[in-house]
């Protein structure tokens, strides 16, 4: 259990391919753990593998987000696959934690389900409604390598990248004293 460094756009290692999990072994447990360790020390509302820099299919959601009690662990979805979407849309400012302090108007379903294993090593299913959607759909990309940037034009992508990069190099700077 460890807090893990956040992996911050434009490392590559956000768009490289992931892969399933067969079995919910020790290191399974353990990068759930971690997840819910950089979650929480980030205050984010979710985060997926690729964002500590590990390939597996795996993402959590905050539990009360997802209908539980503040007090319940994280929700753990593993090789999840959106299995239905609606029709009716949301457009909303989405934040991300490979993002920090960057805010784009995406555009998502108000409703989704996902069918996905969980740390049981069972199928199960869960519906997403308005935030509760846009978090599962938000997570999932990042499992397919699709990003925050991918709902931007190309001078709005560089203006991002270079705004983390001062922030990169500001914290460089700190870092050498």
């Amino acid at each position: 259990m460890a807090v893990r460094p956040t992996v911050i756009w434009p490392d590559p290692r956000l768009r490289e391919p992931t892969v399933a999990i067969t079995t919910v072994d020790d290191s399974v447990r353990e990068l759930y753990r971690d997840l819910c360790d950089s979650m929480y020390a980030e205050n984010g509302l979710g985060m997926a593998a690729p964002q500590i820099g590990d390939s597996r299919k795996m993402f959590i959601v905050e539990p009360k987000l997802a209908g539980l009690a503040e007090t319940d662990p994280p929700v753990c979805l593993m090789n999840p696959e959106v299995i239905e979407t609606s029709d009716e849309q949301q457009d909303s400012e989405e934040g991300c934690l490979s993002f920090p302090d960057i805010y784009i108007k995406v555009k998502r379903p108000m409703r989704c389900k996902v069918r996905y294993m969980g740390l049981d090593g069972q199928a199960h299913e869960i519906d997403g409604e308005a935030l509760m959607s846009r978090c599962l759909l938000h997570e999932n990309d990042h499992l397919t390598g699709k990003l925050l940037v991918d709902f931007v034009g190309p001078l709005k992508r560089q203006m991002i990248k270079k705004k983390l990069q001062r922030v990169k190099d500001a914290e460089a700077d700190e870092a050498a004293g």
